[in-house]
């Protein structure tokens, strides 16, 4: 009888599993429009912090009345303001201001509504009906109103403005990190942590908010781009950055009375608006579908 023999010396084939965050890339990778957001929005953010190597910040308030409302033209790419200061470099200084505003007010209400949602839905009882009935009296009031009235009292500027819209929005990032919460809390592994002694907190920390990440990054991410709108109304409604600092809707506040005569003073901020927004609304749909563990195959 003939005896096969087996190679000891044979490879061993390993399969290793893709990470996760691996997977949540190669996944938003398929996604062409929401990688074209990210592009979008990287280069902005990308001009925004090397724009006083592209064009000084003297050259957005120098005024040189002799070019007021002067076309696009070779000089000056997005032509001059109603005192003839160059819009282009208006424009991309405005954009620090406009993104600032629109990430530090999303990392704001990031750490704020998670860090409450989280122990509302875990600890429930009183303290969670104390808390949502109170959010359920600022959410009565329109978010662009209420931000309206908190900058009137605080007065303008970017910190007040940021802690202004981070206020607005606190309460519906609270309801989707508490509905959350309440599907992870039910899981068994949060149930033996709580019977082997483990803290309140520690669970929170170490357990609960890590396995809420997804629906964390995605809330904020879209965020960005109501953040940055909302920023471009108040400042267009005169409640935003003090003039003469260039911000996006406070350009388009400063060219509306020239709209017959030189459109230009708000085409190019309001597309700047716009094309931000878009980016991150479609980035955020793109990470919403790479996260969702429903669609993976």
């Amino acid at each position: 009888m003939n005896q096969v023999s087996v190679d000891a010396a044979a490879p061993v084939i390993v399969f290793r599993k893709e990470s996760r965050w691996k997977e949540v890339w190669r996944r938003l990778k398929k996604d062409r429009l929401a990688m074209f957001g990210l592009a979008v929005i990287s280069t902005m953010i990308i001009l925004a912090l090397l724009a006083d190597f592209i064009v000084s910040y003297e050259a957005a308030l120098k005024m040189n009345l002799r070019l007021k409302l002067a076309p696009p033209s070779a000089v000056h790419w997005f032509g001059c303001d109603g005192y003839g200061r160059d819009l282009f470099a208006r424009c991309l200084h405005g954009a620090r201001v406009s993104l600032t505003v629109g990430f530090a007010t999303s990392i704001a209400t990031l750490i704020v509504g998670s860090l409450l949602g989280a122990m509302v839905g875990y600890i429930g009882g009183k303290l969670d009906d104390i808390v949502m009935r109170a959010l359920d009296i600022f959410s009565a009031i329109p978010s662009t109103l209420f931000a309206m009235a908190v900058v009137a009292a605080m007065g303008s500027g970017i910190v007040n403005i940021c802690i202004a819209i981070s206020i607005t929005n606190i309460p519906g990032f609270v309801r989707i990190v508490r509905s959350s919460v309440l599907n992870i809390a039910e899981q068994e592994y949060i149930e033996a942590s709580r019977a082997g002694g483990t803290s309140t907190l520690r669970i929170l920390l170490k357990h609960v908010l890590p396995n809420s990440v997804g629906t964390l990054i995605v809330q904020t991410t879209a965020n960005v781009a109501s953040m940055i709108l909302t920023a471009a109304t108040l400042s267009f409604l005169g409640l935003g950055i003090n003039p003469p600092q260039p911000e996006w809707g406070a350009l388009v506040s400063e060219g509306k009375e020239f709209l017959r005569t030189a459109p230009h003073l708000i085409l190019f901020p309001g597309v700047m608006i716009c094309v931000a927004s878009f980016s991150m609304s479609v980035l955020g749909d793109g990470l919403r579908d790479a996260l969702d563990p429903r669609l993976r195959t």
